[in-house]
């Protein structure tokens, strides 16, 4: 299903299927892969449909162009400072969906692996934040640089703050400057830099390793890896032993563990 631009006949965003996998493709390259309103609804459908959607069982979020996402299209936020309200109305829009659009990438039950080929700032290294897992050119750049004009990345910092350790956080928010794949993989920003070009293989590569396992098993593990991480060390323990005692009690757990004892390969029925 490609999603259709009110303003062109050019999909915003592309999607495609690789067996259990789905590709999804941010094609605004000429803006960048900026994230306009239409390409913000875009990936929220997309998200819906492939969360309704047990045939899928990983999902790889790339992008088209030089660029895997600039951020929000300040074009499109600067031409609503001429509403009656200044255009409060539509940045906080905006920003609310753009806000539910990144917890659909935490709650979707499939795992997301961003395939990130080049500059990824402000709004789009909030994308790559928000993604389970994350491999990158080793020229892709990220920066979070709203403070480089007057617009502190207040949720871009969300997203970032939950991935790397404070002081790297607050060092790109409060500075704006570039750091490198490399140094984003060092900080944990994403899982691996590789050569440029090879990204989509790698990305394709993980997300088929991902897919090989329960799909189950998957999802109320991503959920629960999400839920403890906002809990106290105690609340957190007694979470996840009732998530792990459910989980022993599925059949996939079952048959996982007499494959690991009969020294065979596994048969998961998801459930």
């Amino acid at each position: 299903m490609n999603v259709q631009s009110a303003r062109t006949d050019v999909a915003v965003l592309l999607r495609e299927r690789d067996g259990s996998i789905a590709i999804l493709t941010l094609n605004r390259p000429a803006a960048r892969n900026s994230l306009s309103e239409a390409l913000l609804i875009a990936l929220s459908d997309a998200f819906k449909d492939i969360a309704a959607d047990k045939s899928i069982r990983a999902v790889v979020l790339a992008a088209n162009g030089t660029a895997f996402c600039a951020g929000h299209d300040l074009k499109e936020l600067t031409a609503r400072r001429s509403d009656a309200d200044g255009g409060r109305a539509y940045f906080k829009q905006i920003m609310t969906v753009c806000s539910g659009t990144m917890q659909q990438i935490v709650h979707l039950p499939q795992p997301v692996i961003a395939c990130v080929q080049g500059v990824a700032s402000a709004a789009g290294c909030q994308l790559v934040a928000s993604c389970d897992l994350a491999v990158a050119s080793s020229a892709a750049k990220f920066a979070t640089p709203g403070v480089d004009i007057g617009l502190f990345c207040s949720t871009p910092m969300v997203a970032l703050s939950r991935n790397v350790p404070r002081k790297h956080a607050m060092a790109m928010l409060l500075t704006g400057e570039i750091v490198s794949a490399d140094d984003a993989a060092r900080i944990g920003l994403i899982n691996r830099a590789v050569t440029p070009g090879d990204e989509r293989q790698e990305a394709m590569a993980l997300a088929k390793l991902v897919a090989s396992k329960s799909s189950y098993t998957l999802k109320i593990g991503k959920q629960a890896f999400y839920r403890q991480a906002e809990m106290g060390l105690a609340a957190a323990y007694d979470y996840a032993s009732e998530v792990m005692t459910e989980n022993m009690m599925a059949h996939d757990a079952t048959e996982g563990i007499c494959a690991f004892i009969e020294k065979r390969k596994p048969t998961w029925e998801d459930r």
